[in-house]
This record gives C-alpha cells, sequence and structure tokens, in this order.
C-alpha cells in the first residue's frame, strides 16, 4: 500500500490517493478542485482511479468528485446522511469494500457535521490508518458550528459538539494506537481552531498530546470546543451546497470567466477585487475597489468578504497572476461570480493617503483607531487602549459603526487585511480621512509587548 497525501497551503487541505500496488488501483479522499493531479498519480504508477471518499460535505473548498467519477467511472461513496444529489454508493458504519489486499471500511464521526464519515484501512486484517476528514485534527478536533444553516442535515452546535465527544472516544479512540492518522486539514485551515503544523500523527500520539483527547466530561469537552471559534467566512455554507450536489468540471468553469480588455469600462454598483499590492493600489483604483491582495490566504479572505451571492470584477498586476487568482477563485467556487477578470488599473480615480506614522505614535488620541483582528487577537493582544474591534469579515456590514470626527486608522496584526479593510472604509465614510497602519502595525507589537 501507497498512501501518497496532497497540500494544497493556500486552504491547508490535505487530500489523499491509496495505492494499492497488487491491483494497480487507486482510492480518492477529498479531492481538491482540481482534479489533474490525481490523473497524474495514477499515470504515473500505470493505476485506475476506483473509488472517490467523501468525509463529509465541505464548507471551505469545493471538491472534484463527480468530475472524477464522471471522467473514470470511479464509485463515489458518502454518508446516506448526506444526502447527495449525485449517483453514490452509501458508505456508513457496517458498510466496507477491498482493494487488492486491503480493505475500507466506514466510521460514522458525527461532530464537525451530521454525515462526518472516518475511514479505516487495514492490510490483512490489521488497521494500518484512518482518514479522519476534519473530525480529528493533529493536535485539534474540527469545529462544531458549520451546519446551523448548511447542508441537508443541519445541526445546532451544541449538538455537534456532544456528537464530536462521542466520536472521538467510541470510535477514534479505541483504535489501535500505531493507526496512522491523516487528517483533512493541517495548520491555518479555519476548520479548526489550533491545528498542528504536522501533517500526520498516530492514535496513540493523539491521545498523548492532543489537548481535546485528555480526560474530560461531556460537558467540559463542548465548553472548550465552542470557546473561541474562528469567524465562518461567507462562502461556507455555499460550497457545502455545492459539494452536495457535486460541482462542475474544473477546466470548463475556468475557461467560461470572461476576460476583458485592459481598460474596459466596468458596470457601476458592482464589487471590484483589485489584488494588486496595496502600494499600487492606494496611488490609484476604480473608486470603491476593495484591494484583497494577491497573497498566501487569497481565496478565504475573498470568500470573507465577497458573499456568493455577489457578482465582482477581479482585478491582477498580469496575465500570470490574473489566471493564478481565477484558478484559486475556483477552489471555493467563486469563478462562475466572476463578471470579468481584467489585467491593470481601469481606473486612477481613487486614491488613499499615506498615515504619519509617526505623528499617529506621538498622539494616538487624535485617531479613531479600527482594530480588524479577530475578536479574540484584539482581546488576547491589545494594541490600542480605546479602539475599536470590527473583525475584517463583518467590515463591510459595519462601516457606520464607526465615528467620522476624527481621521480614521485601520489596523490589523500584520498589514494584510488592513489594505482589504482600509479600501473597504475609505469609501463607506466620504469625506473622513482614512489610513493605514499597515506593515507600521509591528513597531507597535514590539512596543506593547515590553510593557
Amino acid at each position: 500500500m501507497k498512501i501518497e497525501q496532497f497540500e494544497d497551503k493556500g486552504l491547508a487541505h490535505f487530500s489523499y490517493a491509496i495505492l494499492s500496488e497488487c491491483a494497480r488501483e487507486i482510492v480518492l479522499i477529498d479531492p481538491a478542485r482540481d482534479p489533474q493531479p490525481y490523473y497524474d498519480y495514477a499515470k504515473a504508477h500505470e493505476a485506475t482511479i476506483v473509488s472517490v471518499i467523501e468525509t463529509h460535505p465541505h464548507a471551505d473548498f469545493v471538491s472534484s468528485h463527480l468530475e472524477i467519477a464522471q471522467q473514470t467511472g470511479a464509485t463515489i461513496r458518502v454518508s446516506k446522511l448526506l444526502g447527495a444529489d449525485y449517483a453514490f454508493e452509501a458508505f456508513d458504519e457496517g458498510d466496507s469494500f477491498t482493494v487488492g489486499k486491503l480493505t475500507f471500511r466506514a466510521l460514522n464521526t458525527p461532530g464537525h457535521s451530521p454525515d462526518s464519515i472516518s475511514i479505516v484501512v487495514s492490510r490483512e486484517g490489521k488497521d494500518e490508518a484512518v482518514f479522519t476528514g476534519d473530525t480529528l485534527f493533529i493536535g485539534d478536533v474540527g469545529r462544531p458550528d458549520l451546519r446551523e444553516k448548511a447542508g441537508n442535515m443541519t445541526a445546532k452546535r451544541e449538538e455537534l459538539a456532544k456528537q464530536m465527544y462521542h466520536s472521538l472516544r467510541d470510535k477514534l479512540m479505541p483504535l489501535a494506537g500505531t493507526v496512522v492518522v491523516y487528517p483533512a486539514h493541517g495548520a491555518g485551515s479555519l476548520c479548526g481552531k489550533a491545528l498542528s503544523g504536522a501533517n500526520s500523527s498516530t492514535i496513540a500520539d493523539e491521545k498523548f498530546g492532543n489537548p481535546m483527547l485528555r480526560e474530560m466530561s461531556e460537558e467540559e469537552f463542548v465548553k472548550e470546543l465552542l470557546r473561541d471559534q474562528p469567524f465562518i467566512p461567507k462562502y461556507f455554507g455555499y460550497d457545502v451546497a455545492l459539494n452536495k450536489a457535486g460541482a462542475p468540471a474544473y477546466a470548463p468553469s475556468l475557461q467560461q470567466v470572461p476576460r476583458l480588455a485592459a481598460g474596459t469600462q466596468l458596470e457601476a454598483g458592482i464589487p471590484v477585487v483589485d489584488t494588486r499590492p496595496e502600494a499600487e493600489f492606494k496611488q490609484g483604483h476604480v473608486e470603491g475597489a476593495l484591494n484583497i491582495q494577491q497573497g498566501g490566504k487569497f481565496e478565504t479572505w475573498l470568500g470573507s468578504i465577497v458573499g456568493p451571492e455577489e457578482p465582482f470584477y477581479l482585478v491582477a498586476a498580469d496575465e500570470a497572476t490574473l489566471e493564478n487568482l481565477i484558478q484559486k477563485t475556483a477552489k471555493i467556487g467563486y469563478e462562475a461570480l466572476i463578471k470579468g477578470a481584467l489585467v491593470g488599473s481601469p481606473s486612477t480615480k481613487a486614491t488613499l493617503p499615506k498615515l504619519d506614522v509617526e505623528q499617529f505614535r506621538q498622539h494616538p488620541e487624535q485617531y479613531t483607531i479600527v482594530d480588524i483582528r479577530n475578536a479574540t487577537e484584539h482581546r488576547d493582544e491589545p494594541l490600542f487602549a480605546g479602539s475599536l474591534n470590527i473583525p475584517l469579515p463583518e467590515l463591510r456590514e459595519r462601516t457606520q459603526e464607526i465615528p467620522t470626527d476624527k481621521p480614521v486608522v485601520v489596523h490589523c496584526a500584520g498589514g494584510y487585511r488592513s489594505a482589504a479593510g482600509s479600501s473597504i472604509v475609505a469609501p463607506a465614510l466620504p469625506g473622513t480621512e482614512v489610513l493605514d497602519l499597515s506593515e507600521a502595525v509591528k513597531s507597535f507589537q514590539s512596543a506593547a509587548a515590553q510593557h
């Protein structure tokens, strides 16, 4: 048996190809939107993809399970609780299938979602590995608050947190300590709150080192699991529905995005997502454009700031970046929302002034300071007394809460979010000077740490 782990760093997502070397057959688990890497792997090993298993309908990325099944004839296996709209074989507790000398069996492990399964792979009767989806992570467990409004079955977070307690203790922890744990996500994913940077572990190591697996009552577990969960991006419910239905094929979807000539007149009232570096953006951009810079977490921030019901224009600095960003947009299923993609800055009417950092350092009281970090960051690492905390994902809806009697300074933890934040606040508060603290925030952090 060969297990290949595929990593998408931007979404901290892991998918897997399990190759039965004697049968030359492959089972895929939780594949990403672009199916090509899996086809390439199958070709390199002269093997056939025979099954695709989804541990649950994912909230944070769009899966290619349907496209792969249509392309290769592979069987899709999911829990019957998922209520999938495509042809599938139910894969729930008690169900198993064999490929060569490998046996795949399902465990129903609700908690992250009501329809979550984990997959145990055994070879000649011995359990070797478990693919835990978003149930058990390395050093953490999945969040239980994403299915209150999405999916075939919805469930309250408290109910799912209780189910998670039992899934971990009754289904996963009894597995042999040597069983290797392969989760669907690593550090940086919004599907949990404190994931480790490691990409695999064992049941024994998790029992020893995972704080959520230590001895505690159900009540203590629920309280701890629900505390300080990260924000829920706007696109999460949309992706659950898209994965339940099965997404359209990847390459044709990319081709359907309208590419516009540089300088095309854009329709008024439609958001413009300008991905150029903040310095260029601040020198001139379309009135009201959102500066979501090309970067490691672009797709997460796009899907947190722009809702799944909003068409938008996509602007990039050059052709190569534009194509790369269309691909990133497709990872969350937003390519269908792109009204037009173009290179350059279609207009230079709007500019953003530069903050005099020294003046701000001497007299912070002369400014309204808006902290757009998450509520837990604002609470645990306070930077400015009296600052107003409006997290970036809520900012477009809450700009009217910002007083306009002084210049406004927007800050985050490193400068990436405040570029987006200042681009949202400035057009919402005409007549008020809006400034971005940008990367200079780091000098205030070191000062705060010394006190």
